[in-house]
Protein backbone atom coordinates (compact mmCIF):
# COMPACT_ATOMS: atom_id res chain seq x y z
CA UNK A 1 0.00 0.00 0.00
CA UNK A 2 2.64 2.04 0.97
CA UNK A 3 4.45 1.84 -2.38
CA UNK A 4 1.26 2.16 -4.55
CA UNK A 5 1.31 5.89 -2.90
CA UNK A 6 5.08 6.48 -3.22
CA UNK A 7 4.39 5.33 -6.98
CA UNK A 8 0.96 7.67 -7.34
CA UNK A 9 3.04 10.65 -5.63
CA UNK A 10 6.04 10.34 -7.86
CA UNK A 11 4.06 10.29 -11.05
CA UNK A 12 2.06 13.11 -10.15
CA UNK A 13 4.62 15.03 -9.67
CA UNK A 14 6.36 14.32 -13.15
CA UNK A 15 2.88 15.21 -14.29
CA UNK A 16 3.19 18.81 -12.48
CA UNK A 17 6.23 19.12 -13.93
CA UNK A 18 5.19 18.58 -17.26
CA UNK A 19 2.67 20.70 -17.28
CA UNK A 20 3.81 23.95 -15.34
CA UNK A 21 7.51 23.55 -16.49
CA UNK A 22 6.26 24.50 -20.31
CA UNK A 23 3.96 27.38 -19.19
CA UNK A 24 7.05 28.91 -17.11
CA UNK A 25 9.65 28.74 -19.91
CA UNK A 26 7.74 32.02 -22.15
CA UNK A 27 8.19 33.98 -18.87
CA UNK A 28 11.96 32.76 -18.51
CA UNK A 29 12.58 33.78 -21.70
CA UNK A 30 11.21 36.94 -21.34
CA UNK A 31 13.26 37.33 -18.11
CA UNK A 32 16.36 36.32 -19.48
CA UNK A 33 15.91 38.29 -22.49
CA UNK A 34 15.37 41.25 -20.28
CA UNK A 35 18.42 40.94 -18.40
CA UNK A 36 20.76 40.21 -21.54
CA UNK A 37 18.94 43.22 -23.88
CA UNK A 38 21.11 44.73 -26.06
CA UNK A 39 22.67 48.39 -25.03
CA UNK A 40 22.42 51.43 -26.84
CA UNK A 41 25.74 51.66 -27.42
CA UNK A 42 25.88 54.93 -29.99
CA UNK A 43 23.76 56.30 -26.83
CA UNK A 44 26.51 55.40 -24.18
CA UNK A 45 29.22 56.82 -26.16
CA UNK A 46 26.95 60.10 -26.00
CA UNK A 47 26.70 60.46 -22.38
CA UNK A 48 30.37 59.22 -21.86
CA UNK A 49 31.45 62.17 -23.83
CA UNK A 50 29.49 64.16 -22.23
CA UNK A 51 29.98 63.12 -19.34
CA UNK A 52 34.10 64.15 -19.57
CA UNK A 53 32.94 67.31 -20.92
CA UNK A 54 31.35 68.54 -17.58
CA UNK A 55 33.76 66.84 -15.16
CA UNK A 56 37.20 65.55 -15.65
CA UNK A 57 37.80 61.87 -15.81
CA UNK A 58 41.07 62.20 -13.09
CA UNK A 59 41.14 63.18 -9.67
CA UNK A 60 40.31 67.41 -9.50
CA UNK A 61 38.76 69.74 -6.77
CA UNK A 62 36.41 72.54 -8.16
CA UNK A 63 34.41 75.45 -6.15
CA UNK A 64 31.30 75.69 -6.41
CA UNK A 65 28.73 78.71 -5.95
CA UNK A 66 25.25 78.37 -5.65
CA UNK A 67 22.84 81.36 -5.53
CA UNK A 68 19.42 80.74 -5.05
CA UNK A 69 16.59 83.33 -6.63
CA UNK A 70 13.02 83.08 -5.77
CA UNK A 71 10.61 85.34 -8.57
CA UNK A 72 14.03 86.84 -9.66
CA UNK A 73 14.91 88.50 -6.19
CA UNK A 74 18.26 86.58 -4.48
CA UNK A 75 17.88 84.15 -1.67
CA UNK A 76 20.97 82.73 -0.05
CA UNK A 77 23.98 81.79 -1.66
CA UNK A 78 26.45 79.09 -0.64
CA UNK A 79 30.15 77.98 -1.66
CA UNK A 80 31.29 74.44 -1.49
CA UNK A 81 34.84 72.85 -2.38
CA UNK A 82 34.88 69.42 -4.58
CA UNK A 83 37.09 67.12 -4.65
CA UNK A 84 36.58 64.22 -6.47
CA UNK A 85 38.44 61.40 -7.66
CA UNK A 86 37.21 59.52 -10.55
CA UNK A 87 33.42 60.30 -9.83
CA UNK A 88 33.17 57.52 -7.77
CA UNK A 89 34.24 59.33 -4.29
CA UNK A 90 33.64 62.60 -3.88
CA UNK A 91 33.93 64.81 -0.62
CA UNK A 92 32.03 68.41 -0.66
CA UNK A 93 32.88 70.91 1.98
CA UNK A 94 30.72 73.45 2.55
CA UNK A 95 32.76 76.75 2.66
CA UNK A 96 29.76 79.55 3.10
CA UNK A 97 27.96 80.81 4.52
CA UNK A 98 30.67 80.67 7.68
CA UNK A 99 28.10 79.40 10.25
CA UNK A 100 28.10 76.03 8.51
CA UNK A 101 31.62 75.68 8.08
CA UNK A 102 32.72 72.39 8.93
CA UNK A 103 29.99 70.44 7.78
CA UNK A 104 31.55 67.70 4.61
CA UNK A 105 29.42 65.60 2.41
CA UNK A 106 31.25 62.15 1.70
CA UNK A 107 30.25 60.03 -0.91
CA UNK A 108 31.82 56.44 -1.67
CA UNK A 109 29.68 54.45 -4.87
CA UNK A 110 25.99 55.91 -4.04
CA UNK A 111 26.53 55.32 -0.50
CA UNK A 112 26.63 59.78 0.92
CA UNK A 113 26.79 60.58 4.84
CA UNK A 114 27.20 64.26 5.96
CA UNK A 115 29.87 64.99 8.97
CA UNK A 116 28.99 68.01 11.14
CA UNK A 117 31.33 69.56 13.30
CA UNK A 118 29.34 69.21 16.34
CA UNK A 119 27.86 65.84 15.62
CA UNK A 120 30.34 62.65 16.40
CA UNK A 121 28.86 60.03 14.29
CA UNK A 122 28.29 60.72 10.29
CA UNK A 123 24.30 60.65 8.98
CA UNK A 124 23.41 58.79 5.69
CA UNK A 125 21.81 60.65 3.47
CA UNK A 126 19.99 60.20 0.20
CA UNK A 127 21.35 61.69 -3.03
CA UNK A 128 17.80 62.93 -4.01
CA UNK A 129 17.57 64.80 -1.02
CA UNK A 130 17.95 68.61 -1.62
CA UNK A 131 20.67 70.35 -0.44
CA UNK A 132 19.75 74.12 -1.07
CA UNK A 133 17.67 75.29 -3.56
CA UNK A 134 16.94 73.76 -6.40
CA UNK A 135 19.76 71.49 -5.85
CA UNK A 136 20.30 67.67 -4.94
CA UNK A 137 22.79 66.69 -2.56
CA UNK A 138 23.57 64.11 -5.79
CA UNK A 139 23.73 67.43 -7.89
CA UNK A 140 26.81 67.70 -6.55
CA UNK A 141 28.49 64.76 -4.91
CA UNK A 142 27.85 62.55 -8.05
CA UNK A 143 27.76 63.81 -11.54
CA UNK A 144 28.08 60.06 -13.38
CA UNK A 145 25.32 59.98 -15.39
CA UNK A 146 27.05 57.00 -17.74
CA UNK A 147 27.69 55.01 -14.95
CA UNK A 148 24.08 55.66 -12.78
CA UNK A 149 21.42 55.68 -15.79
CA UNK A 150 20.87 53.28 -18.77
CA UNK A 151 20.63 55.54 -21.82
CA UNK A 152 18.71 55.25 -25.14
CA UNK A 153 18.62 57.82 -27.81
CA UNK A 154 15.34 58.92 -28.76
CA UNK A 155 15.63 61.62 -31.13
CA UNK A 156 17.06 64.96 -32.90
CA UNK A 157 16.21 68.37 -31.51
CA UNK A 158 16.95 71.89 -31.54
CA UNK A 159 17.95 74.00 -28.02
CA UNK A 160 18.16 77.62 -28.34
CA UNK A 161 19.08 77.06 -32.14
CA UNK A 162 21.81 74.17 -31.66
CA UNK A 163 21.00 70.93 -33.16
CA UNK A 164 20.89 68.14 -30.40
CA UNK A 165 20.61 64.26 -30.02
CA UNK A 166 17.75 63.88 -27.54
CA UNK A 167 18.30 60.51 -25.16
CA UNK A 168 15.93 59.10 -22.46
CA UNK A 169 18.05 58.22 -19.45
CA UNK A 170 16.62 55.58 -16.73
CA UNK A 171 18.02 54.73 -13.07
CA UNK A 172 20.01 51.66 -13.04
CA UNK A 173 18.24 51.80 -9.54
CA UNK A 174 16.76 53.65 -6.76
CA UNK A 175 19.98 54.07 -5.18
CA UNK A 176 20.77 57.36 -7.79
CA UNK A 177 19.52 60.62 -7.60
CA UNK A 178 16.62 60.60 -10.03
CA UNK A 179 14.58 58.14 -11.39
CA UNK A 180 14.65 59.34 -15.39
CA UNK A 181 16.47 62.18 -17.28
CA UNK A 182 15.66 63.68 -20.38
CA UNK A 183 19.00 64.68 -21.65
CA UNK A 184 19.89 66.84 -24.92
CA UNK A 185 23.12 66.99 -25.87
CA UNK A 186 24.70 68.88 -28.28
CA UNK A 187 25.40 67.14 -31.83
CA UNK A 188 28.47 68.30 -33.38
CA UNK A 189 30.54 68.52 -30.06
CA UNK A 190 29.03 66.35 -27.39
CA UNK A 191 28.42 69.16 -25.40
CA UNK A 192 25.65 69.22 -22.93
CA UNK A 193 22.66 71.52 -23.10
CA UNK A 194 19.56 70.85 -21.07
CA UNK A 195 17.97 67.71 -18.38
CA UNK A 196 15.07 67.12 -17.25
CA UNK A 197 14.70 65.23 -13.86
CA UNK A 198 11.96 63.00 -13.11
CA UNK A 199 10.77 61.33 -10.35
CA UNK A 200 9.86 57.73 -10.11
CA UNK A 201 6.16 58.80 -10.88
CA UNK A 202 6.99 60.41 -13.60
CA UNK A 203 6.56 63.91 -12.62
CA UNK A 204 8.88 66.67 -13.61
CA UNK A 205 11.21 67.69 -10.74
CA UNK A 206 13.07 70.58 -12.70
CA UNK A 207 15.09 71.80 -15.84
CA UNK A 208 18.62 72.45 -15.98
CA UNK A 209 20.79 74.21 -18.73
CA UNK A 210 24.45 73.91 -19.19
CA UNK A 211 25.61 77.55 -19.69
CA UNK A 212 28.62 79.43 -20.55
CA UNK A 213 31.07 77.08 -21.77
CA UNK A 214 34.76 78.24 -21.10
CA UNK A 215 38.15 76.42 -20.28
CA UNK A 216 38.19 75.13 -17.02
CA UNK A 217 40.45 72.13 -15.33
CA UNK A 218 42.05 71.66 -18.73
CA UNK A 219 39.19 71.57 -21.46
CA UNK A 220 36.28 73.66 -22.29
CA UNK A 221 33.43 73.07 -19.65
CA UNK A 222 30.07 74.26 -18.71
CA UNK A 223 30.68 76.88 -15.93
CA UNK A 224 27.35 77.86 -15.35
CA UNK A 225 24.14 75.78 -14.32
CA UNK A 226 20.82 77.04 -14.09
CA UNK A 227 18.00 74.81 -12.33
CA UNK A 228 14.73 75.25 -12.65
CA UNK A 229 11.73 74.12 -10.23
CA UNK A 230 9.18 72.67 -12.20
CA UNK A 231 6.62 72.57 -9.68
CA UNK A 232 7.30 76.62 -8.32
CA UNK A 233 7.59 78.88 -10.30
CA UNK A 234 10.13 81.52 -10.37
CA UNK A 235 12.54 78.95 -7.63
CA UNK A 236 15.91 78.67 -9.44
CA UNK A 237 19.44 77.95 -8.43
CA UNK A 238 22.43 78.73 -10.10
CA UNK A 239 25.58 76.87 -10.24
CA UNK A 240 29.12 78.76 -11.07
CA UNK A 241 32.08 76.57 -11.13
CA UNK A 242 35.54 77.99 -10.35
CA UNK A 243 39.39 77.00 -9.83
CA UNK A 244 39.03 73.41 -11.04
CA UNK A 245 42.66 72.09 -10.82
CA UNK A 246 43.68 68.47 -11.34
CA UNK A 247 44.86 67.08 -8.59
CA UNK A 248 46.27 63.45 -7.10
CA UNK A 249 43.67 62.87 -4.04
CA UNK A 250 44.49 59.98 -2.39
CA UNK A 251 42.33 56.97 -1.76
CA UNK A 252 42.94 57.14 2.55
CA UNK A 253 41.11 60.75 2.13
CA UNK A 254 37.79 59.32 1.04
CA UNK A 255 36.96 57.89 4.20
CA UNK A 256 34.38 57.93 6.96
CA UNK A 257 37.37 58.42 9.44
CA UNK A 258 39.44 61.04 7.39
CA UNK A 259 36.72 63.20 7.73
CA UNK A 260 36.60 62.54 11.14
CA UNK A 261 39.90 63.87 11.92
CA UNK A 262 39.51 66.93 9.22
CA UNK A 263 36.59 67.84 10.96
Amino acid sequence: MTDRIRSRRKFLGLLATSVITPALLPLARAADEESTAPVDEAAARIVTKADEIRFPRESFQTEIEVQNFSDGQPGDMRKFRILSRGNENTIVLTLEPISERGQALLMRGRDLWIFMPNVSQPVRLSLAQRLTGQVANGDLARANFAGDYTPVLTGAETVDGIAAQVLDLTAVDRGVTYAKVKYWVGEKDGRPLKAEFYALSGRLLKTCRYEEFRELGGRVRPTRLVMEDALKKGEVSVLSYSNMTLQDLPERMFTREYLRRLN
